[in-house]
């Protein structure tokens, strides 16, 4: 029996996902959460075969959450269920430790066979990322500005161009506002930017969205 952990923060995801699990007589959902927060605290007390982990959530969404596992349950594994798009999270999440990366938009036959595949200590990789990656492969050296950003500067990225402040920032990350404005003067750098007007015409530019 595969037991299934949910973190997501909406109820029609929940029940769709049992519905969909459940005609499986081998998977089992223990477990439902709607945010890293409450997700890590179950964790803490039981176990799992496998999160199925949304990215945009309140509290602690998925970005920070599969970092957190990664650290407290390093062989847990991590399936990313989301309704972002595979070329703006599924590269990074993978190479963060994501077993795998749904999108929200597949076949329920194929949410199945992904939480098979990660239950068994493989990674699920879609043909849409398989591309992805052999893209990333060919032109390893042409990265666009965001790629080369690590995971946090990237989260932080979002957060500006999304017109939060320095100090709302800092909040959300728990972080002092110093090391917020440091995360932005190499993020500005990394990305030959000036402005947070520049980030945020970039971010529109290139349809990146906050998680």
């Amino acid at each position: 029996m595969i037991r299934i952990l949910i973190v997501d923060d909406h109820n029609i995801v929940h029940q769709g996902l049992t519905f969909i699990l459940d005609k499986s007589r081998k998977m089992e959902i223990v477990a439902s959460c709607t945010n890293g927060i409450e997700a890590m605290n179950w964790l803490r007390r039981n176990d799992c075969d496998v999160a199925l982990v949304d990215i945009a959530m309140p509290g602690m969404n998925g970005i920070d959450l599969l970092k957190q596992i990664r650290k407290e349950k390093p062989g847990l594994p991590v399936l990313i269920f989301s309704a972002y798009p595979e070329d703006q999270y599924a590269v990074r999440l993978i190479r963060a430790g994501a077993a795998g990366y749904l999108n929200k938009e597949c076949v329920p036959e194929e949410v199945v066979s992904a939480v098979r595949s990660v239950a068994s200590g493989k990674r699920y990789i879609s043909p849409a990322v398989v591309e992805m990656l052999a893209n990333e492969l060919s032109i390893a050296d042409g990265k666009l500005p965001h790629e080369t950003l690590s995971n946090r500067e990237y989260q932080i990225f979002l957060l500006f161009a999304s017109a939060k402040t320095i100090t709302e920032i800092a909040g959300l990350l728990k972080l002092s506002t110093n090391t917020i404005s440091t995360y932005r003067k190499r993020i500005l750098e990394k990305m030959h930017l000036s402005t947070n007007a520049e980030l945020m015409l970039y971010a529109v530019e290139n349809h990146l969205k906050q998680p």
